[in-house]
């Protein structure tokens, strides 16, 4: 059986988990910590095109499941499976667990899996700061990744 790395990342929110929900699933909402642009909100079955801020272009990717408050799924290269679980705690407390998987278990996996697993802690601390204090973290932060800067 061939062996597959999961990125992973977690972070609790002081929100209610409704609230957590619609900021991953509006693109409205999550351009102000994660993307810049989205073609729709993340429906079950839909197929999304989202832009960022520090890389030309936009990038595909199909929603394969959603829960309301709990869980979204989605692909967005045909290896890459990304999975979002959101867990209501007391006192509207919310952990966010971000899972991606679908890489082999070999050099070229473990160094992806490292960068992805950068890339979602990233989401989810830009996610709790805008959230909890309105600061957009991202804003700036990755403009030295932009090609000619």
């Amino acid at each position: 059986m061939e062996q597959k790395v999961i990125a992973k990342a977690s972070i609790g929110i002081q929100k209610p988990v409704s609230e957590i929900f619609e900021a991953i699933v509006d693109p409205e909402i999550m351009k102000h910590y994660f993307i810049s642009k989205g073609s729709g909100k993340m429906e079950q079955g839909a197929s999304l095109n989202w832009s960022f801020p520090e890389y030309d272009g936009s990038y595909p990717l199909t929603v394969s499941e959603v829960r309301e408050n709990e869980k979204i799924v989605f692909v967005w290269d045909p290896q890459s499976i990304v999975t979002i679980e959101l867990e209501e705690r007391a006192d509207n407390d919310t952990v966010i667990k971000v899972f991606e998987e679908g890489h082999e278990l070999n050099e070229k996996g473990v160094k992806w899996a490292i960068g992805q697993t950068e890339g979602w802690s990233n989401f989810l601390a830009c996610m709790k700061a805008w959230l909890e204090h309105g600061i957009h973290l991202r804003k700036g932060a990755f403009d030295f990744m932009k090609k000619g800067a």
